[in-house]
């Protein structure tokens, strides 16, 4: 056989092009790290989730019962609207009880709150220290001083 060195081949390789699968899908570009805003602190995993409102607190309740009455409904979105069909046509009278609970949460991420933000400020403040050190002084503290790791270093070359 001969080898794919003339014309021919170049005319062969250009009418072949790639076959869309659709079942494949297209190429998609590579994720890209998400951006956040300029300016803007990262989350921090620690921190409390906010306490659920008066409604999610009654929904809660209403998705298990909504569940045993419609064991068939597998969507998301019908228990959603059901729950807030029934939530509006419920009277004040009828919604004080989750209302009560909601208040109740509220308060304890209030305390967990603040425990939480102490302990921030406390960190804050450890952290300023440290940075307010130069190098030098914190390779004292270690009982380091750049000149014993530059003859570390020269033992290795020998």
């Amino acid at each position: 056989m001969k080898g794919a060195k003339g014309k021919g081949a170049a005319k062969r390789d250009a009418s072949l092009k790639p076959v869309h699968d659709r079942k494949v899908g297209k190429k998609k570009a590579p994720a890209k790290p998400a951006k956040t805003k300029a300016g803007k602190a990262a989350k921090d995993p620690n921190k409390p989730k906010r306490p659920p409102s008066a409604f999610f607190v009654f929904l809660e309740e209403f998705r298990v019962t909504f569940k045993k009455e419609n064991p068939n409904v597998k969507a998301v979105s019908a228990v959603g609207k059901a729950g807030g069909e029934k939530w509006k046509s419920m009277s004040a009278a009828e919604k004080a009880p989750y209302e009560a609970k909601a208040a109740k949460r509220k308060t304890e991420y209030e305390k967990v709150m603040k425990a939480y933000n102490k302990k921030q400020e406390s960190e804050a403040d450890d952290v300023e220290e440290e940075s307010d050190k130069s190098k030098s002084e914190v390779d004292e503290e270690s009982g380091q001083d750049d000149d014993e790791e530059e003859d570390e270093d020269d033992e290795d070359d020998d």
